[in-house]
């Protein structure tokens, strides 16, 4: 199985603090299953700039060194051109912004692809099109391999 981790996943990844943001053990959980090649993982191609402008605002100190350490991940990305299609077809029809609908559309263009994302906004206007799923219950959802 595939999964996309959207930045509301990937910023929790980098806040580190469990007291001021939720479920950082289910988004550290879910990095580990991806390392230990239980799932897969594909991007959109603005991923890592996106998870960059967050850093470098949330946590200015360290946000060079955590985009290095993104960065060295070497996620393979996705940006086909029906990738944006879908993507502007994604905000037109659920008014949200195209750079949530990315994500989304990566994983609807990639067969046995799951968007997980931590955004309730985005999932309950978008969840009706099917493969999205809410970071705190992937294991539900996806299972745990």
């Amino acid at each position: 199985m595939i999964v996309v981790l959207d930045a509301s996943v990937i910023v929790k990844l980098l806040v580190e603090d469990p007291a001021n943001e939720s479920d950082t053990d289910q988004a550290f959980a879910l990095l580990s299953a991806i390392s230990e090649g239980q799932f897969r993982i594909i991007q959109p191609v603005h991923w890592l700039a996106e998870v960059a402008a967050v850093a470098a605002r949330l946590t200015p100190k360290s946000a060079v060194r955590k985009v290095a350490m993104l960065s060295a991940m070497e996620f393979p990305t996705s940006g086909e051109t029906t990738v944006m299609q879908r993507a502007v077809q994604l905000a037109v029809a659920t008014g949200q912004h195209l750079f949530d609908t990315l994500y989304h559309a990566v994983a609807l263009e990639h067969p046995d692809a799951w968007l997980v994302t931590a955004d309730d906004r985005y999932r309950l206007q978008a969840e009706h099109f099917g493969r999205i799923a809410a970071l705190e219950h992937w294991t539900r959802i996806l299972g745990r391999p």
